[in-house]
């Protein structure tokens, strides 16, 4: 059924055509946007892949003390993160908990290069913090204990692990002088 003047096919013809091209691209687009999300989202239940770093004292039995005291579980902005499997080769006295951006913990760190003298700490029930922003994430180091300990949150944390894990170390490690 052409149109008798151009030999063009019906309006209503076309219109349905452009339609089914637009749908057919919406469908492609979500498809593609859902299917990226899911490739890219680590696995819940998978080992967590950690950068080694340089923890001289790792293998100190206060970090041995610490990590056999931390819970399985952190609490975060209302939210259960569960302690992860972390993936081979793992660093030694390093835990990791939840999916995406994952709080990161790690024991027997050399001494933060930010602290200073007029280093600005944070004391989170009874343990002295010093705060280094990164880019999504905060590592706040332990400074006024036997070894460094770093915890690694994500921007969008609340103050929970930070709490919990101030616990566990003031009830596990003594205090300290700053060493500067």
């Amino acid at each position: 059924m052409a149109d008798t003047d151009t030999g063009a096919p019906p309006k209503p013809l076309l219109i349905a055509a452009a339609c089914l091209a637009i749908l057919l691209v919406a469908g492609v687009a979500v498809f593609g946007l859902t299917r990226g999300a899911e490739s890219d989202a680590p696995a819940a239940d998978g080992p967590l892949p950690l950068v080694p770093v340089p923890a001289p004292q790792s293998g100190s039995p206060e970090c041995a003390k610490l990590i056999g005291a931390l819970p399985h579980e952190l609490t975060s902005s209302g939210t259960t993160l569960v302690r992860r499997t972390l993936a081979d080769p793992a660093p030694e006295a390093t835990i990791g908990w939840g999916t995406g951006d994952p709080v990161v913990l790690r024991c027997g760190l050399g001494k933060p290069p930010e602290l200073t003298r007029t280093s600005q700490l944070r004391t989170i029930n009874t343990v002295q913090w010093l705060q280094v922003e990164g880019e999504g994430t905060a590592t706040w180091f332990v400074v006024d204990r036997p070894v460094y300990t770093a915890l690694t949150v994500p921007d969008t944390a609340g103050t929970g692990p930070l709490q919990t894990v101030s616990d566990v170390i003031a009830a596990n490690l003594p205090a300290v002088p700053l060493r500067f």
